[in-house]
């Protein structure tokens, strides 16, 4: 019987990504069904098991990035087609898409409540945007393709809503999390942690993790920040090219020794360990690792309505849930995290994961692949 044969398209693959890592259980879960893997990127680095094939025309500009790839990938696959092709970028010429970005309608919609009249007239005239909305609709409305993995259900409604796709197509996949390595037990790491930081060790800690701080919500967080008690201090761990502008005006509201940045860490998992909760107060991702990883670390987590992670979330019980541009909301839930509920309530958010492991995500997507590669 021949061996199928599956392609796998991310533009740029390294081991450390969110993406990649859905990529990496992607790929393990291929290869119990015998296949013959090829991942199909610009540049990669990393990884093992699997063929590598180059695509990396010239561009200048992300627009002409992302077009310039798709045009090569799709022409790629004329010239030697597979059994089975999974997108990771806004290509047409797919079987399977995970929509791990969500939809950039969405997004646009959602960054517009945040932005001035003039940054809404910026985005208005960027082409960048238009070519995007029009790869989604080329891609979601395309007869050839067989299934979307959407790693939320706030994904999977919003794609209905936006675009003309049977339902039947729309698959909810979340991530998985070791949740061996985010354990509880990384509370050992909380004096190490906080003494390098000068963060005193009977202050309340929250924890923020996540690179692209504008859309991560930063600029509510501080606000709120400025609303809460002296013994209330933030850790932002991650990178942002407006890094600094962020941190002037973290002391522009008095938040100078409360507000701590230390940047992009290697290995994040002893500050969840540092911190009394997570808070991500997202204008818009449709599902952050970092949640689920808070939550197996034995954390509450806050976040925003248009959080995926918001889907987990029982109000008190294992963390928060408010609009992302809700500032006194916000303040309210920060207040009533204390050392004591945030035990409590970390606790609860341990069991929520505890089964949402990586050996549960290869089970769900083998079942998708063996559904597809059946038929």
């Amino acid at each position: 019987m021949k061996t199928p044969t599956v392609a796998l398209i991310r533009q740029r693959y390294a081991l450390d990504g969110g993406a990649e890592r859905f990529v990496s259980r992607a790929l393990e879960a291929l290869k119990s069904r015998d296949v013959r893997l090829t991942l199909i990127t610009r540049a990669w680095s990393g990884g093992k098991g699997f063929e590598v094939r180059v695509c990396d025309p010239f561009y200048l500009g992300r627009l002409w990035r992302d077009w310039s790839f798709a045009r090569a990938v799709c022409r790629a696959l004329q010239d030697r087609p597979f059994d089975l092709v999974q997108s990771h970028e806004r290509i047409s010429c797919c079987d399977v898409y995970r929509a791990g970005d969500g939809v950039h309608r969405e997004w646009l919609a959602q960054r517009a409540r945040a932005q001035g009249a003039l940054g809404r007239l910026a985005t208005a005239l960027n082409p960048y945007h238009y070519y995007v909305k029009r790869a989604e609709r080329r891609l979601f409305e395309n007869p050839e393709l067989k299934a979307v993995i959407c790693n939320s259900r706030m994904v999977r409604e919003e794609i209905r809503r936006y675009f003309q796709i049977a339902d039947d197509k729309l698959h909810v996949i979340y991530s998985g999390v070791d949740t061996a390595a985010f354990h509880p037990d990384l509370k050992k790491h909380r004096g190490e942690v906080r003494a390098r930081h000068g963060i005193p060790d009977d202050a309340t800690l929250f924890l923020f993790v996540g690179s692209g701080f504008e859309r991560k919500g930063m600029a509510a967080l501080l606000q709120a920040m400025a609303a809460l008690p002296a013994d209330m201090y933030l850790l932002v761990v991650g990178r942002d090219r407006n890094s600094a502008r962020f941190q002037a005006r973290a002391a522009s509201l008095g938040l100078a020794r409360r507000v701590v940045f230390a940047g992009a860490q290697q290995d994040v998992k002893p500050y969840y360990g540092a911190a009394e909760a997570l808070v991500l107060p997202t204008l818009y991702d449709p599902f952050p690792n970092v949640a689920l990883e808070a939550m197996a670390s034995g954390l509450p987590v806050i976040t925003s309505l248009k959080s995926g992670a918001a889907e987990l979330i029982e109000k008190g019980r294992n963390g928060f849930v408010c609009d992302a541009l809700d500032v006194p909301a916000l303040v309210t839930r920060m207040r009533s995290v204390t050392p004591e509920s945030a035990a409590a309530m970390g606790a609860r958010a341990r069991t929520t994961v505890e089964h949402m492991d990586l050996a549960h995500m290869s089970q769900a997507l083998i079942g998708l692949y063996n559904s597809l590669l059946c038929t």
